[in-house]
């Protein structure tokens, strides 16, 4: 058995009264944030003045502050209404995002250049607070500090069932608003047995497009929901409603939660698909090969750049990865410049170019007519090649590797086929399962 941190997401039905409760952290939350950034960019105006005796405050350092001051005739009447672990729980995100700015200005941080932190307005930036200390959760409900007991739309008695046994334990939750529906989720650690392998056989390499989502190397190819795409419509509707009313109405806001909960089920659509996908890899393969793609790359693209944001490859790759390491199967992140498309997987002859156009591979050599993802999915369950050495190609099984999203080895699609080279419990209904077809 291990320990295993997830997350637990649930969705509330407050009272109108919850609901202003649940705004007002939110606010406190935000307010402390844009508090604690004030006097972080004044300790560090001094400290460019020239008083290098001024250190920038960690958040505890903050916390204490905030604490002396609150009470104080210049402070704030309201903190006694919110829990105090909004404002620390915002102080403690300050000092992360701060951390982040400073590791990826050294060169230690992976990824894209992190920002300097910024304030943040009512109106524009997330509402969502943490709270820690006691959570209790019920079958249908869940005790929120200085909230009170707040309902559940789904029934929760699964876990807390297992929270009653023992093997799992609530350690934080973090409350945010997802268009006008609140949202806690609850961190947890679960005691989950991981298998060292999980019994399957045979391997799979997974070639992801845009025609098809995911085409496997045994033949069965998953169409995507295209949740954007059948969205669109109605999208464009209520973006036009609310260009056209008149800014700071009601019926602006009323336009604006439509678009809001709109956005929200594309979302929902979308990752209940890669759950279900992700899940079913994971526990019917003991080695899954995939490429690594950059997202980032392929989205300047402009033709093809809403559909391959629609896909969502990065999500894919992020829950393939824990879910590996849950139910005992192997990961292998093929390497990115592997011409998976370009080369025959009867002969191993590897063409010189190979437009997208060609959705069927022809090998010149050998005479094999295959679909071009199925010919990539086949040579992705053969990596490495045996041209490739055991090094160049690490594989590591998910059982105890990391579990964050960067993984094993760097995969993926190859250079020359007018794409740059570079990729990122269930929630939706019945119209959102996965449907295996069969070539």
């Amino acid at each position: 058995m291990a320990r295993v941190h997830q997350a637990v997401r649930l969705a509330l039905d407050p009272t109108v009264a919850q609901r202003c409760d649940l705004a007002r952290h939110a606010g406190s939350a935000r307010y402390a944030y844009n508090w604690g950034l004030r006097r972080v960019m004044d300790a560090l105006d001094a400290r460019r003045a020239g008083d290098t005796t001024i250190r920038v405050p960690s958040a505890m350092t903050l916390h204490r502050e905030w604490n002396a001051w609150k009470r104080s005739p210049d402070g704030i009447p309201w903190w006694t209404e919110v829990s105090k672990c909004a404002p620390q729980e915002a102080f403690r995100n300050l000092e992360r995002g701060l951390q982040a700015f400073w590791a990826s200005g050294r060169g230690e941080r992976p990824g894209p250049r992190v920002r300097f932190p910024r304030f943040k307005k009512k109106g524009r930036a997330r509402d969502a607070f943490r709270l820690t200390g006691a959570l209790p959760l019920h079958g249908r409900a869940v005790t929120l500090p200085r909230i009170g007991t707040v309902r559940l739309h789904e029934d929760a008695s699964r876990w807390t069932d297992r929270i009653a046994a023992g093997t799992v334990r609530i350690s934080a939750a973090t409350v945010s608003r997802e268009a006008d529906r609140w949202v806690v989720a609850l961190a947890v650690e679960v005691e989950r047995a991981i298998p060292v392998a999980n019994g399957a056989l045979d391997p799979v390499g997974v070639d992801l497009g845009i025609l098809a989502l995911a085409t496997c190397s045994d033949g069965t190819v998953i169409p995507g929901p295209k949740a954007l795409r059948r969205g669109l419509r109605k999208l464009r509707q209520l973006s036009r409603a609310h260009s056209r009313k008149r800014r700071g109405s009601r019926n602006r806001a009323k336009v604006a939660r439509r678009l809001a909960r709109h956005h929200a089920r594309v979302a929902a659509v979308r990752r209940d698909h890669w759950h279900q996908l992700t899940t079913t890899l994971a526990k019917t393969h003991r080695r899954i090969v995939v490429e690594d793609l950059n997202v980032r790359g392929m989205l300047r693209n402009r033709p093809l750049a809403r559909s391959l944001a629609d896909a969502g490859f990065a999500e894919f790759r992020r829950q393939l990865a824990y879910k590996c390491a849950w139910y005992g199967s192997t990961l292998v992140v093929a390497d990115r410049w592997f011409p998976s498309s370009k080369t025959c997987s009867r002969c191993g002859a590897i063409q010189d170019a190979l437009s997208l156009t060609e959705r069927i591979y022809r090998c010149q050599r050998c005479g094999l007519a295959l679909d071009r993802d199925l010919n990539a999915a086949i040579n992705l369950a053969g990596w490495p090649p045996p041209a490739v050495t055991a090094s160049a190609a690490e594989t590591r099984t998910a059982c105890g590797a990391d579990r964050k999203s960067r993984l094993c080895l760097a995969g993926g699609r190859e250079a020359g086929t007018g794409i740059s080279p570079e990729l990122t419990g269930s929630i939706g209904g019945p119209q959102t399962r996965v449907a295996f077809v069969a070539v």
